[in-house]
């Protein structure tokens, strides 16, 4: 978790109004990136590094098609042959099965990163 403090109010007396102004816009744009400001809604808050807890994903499951394509011609027609159209359901289900982890882990990214 980051761990901010607050910023001292800006000085009234020694500096020039420019000086101020920097000063009062810079230490303003830090509270409200740090969370510090009081902005209900939090829309301008930064994510910093510890807020997101997500592991690096491993490798996914299928590497390659393992169906070549072969099969049969029936009556002058091409028919997939059944040990190569079971292959490639077992290919269909681990694409679907890895975009499914996918998606379940960036929804955990977009909920950190949403707050």
């Amino acid at each position: 978790m980051a761990r901010f403090t607050a910023i001292p109010a800006v000085p009234q007396g020694g500096i020039t109004d420019w000086q101020s102004v920097l000063i009062t816009t810079v230490k303003e744009n830090v509270e409200l990136l740090t969370g510090l400001r009081g902005e209900a809604d939090l829309a301008s808050k930064a994510i910093t590094k510890g807020q997101i807890t997500l592991l690096e994903q491993p490798d996914q499951n299928m590497r390659q098609v393992s169906a070549k394509g072969s099969g049969f011609t029936i009556s002058g027609q091409e028919v997939a042959g059944l040990t190569d159209y079971g292959l490639l359901l077992t290919d269909v289900q681990t694409l679907a099965n890895d975009v499914a982890f996918n998606r379940t882990v960036l929804n955990a990214l977009i909920r950190q990163l949403k707050g």
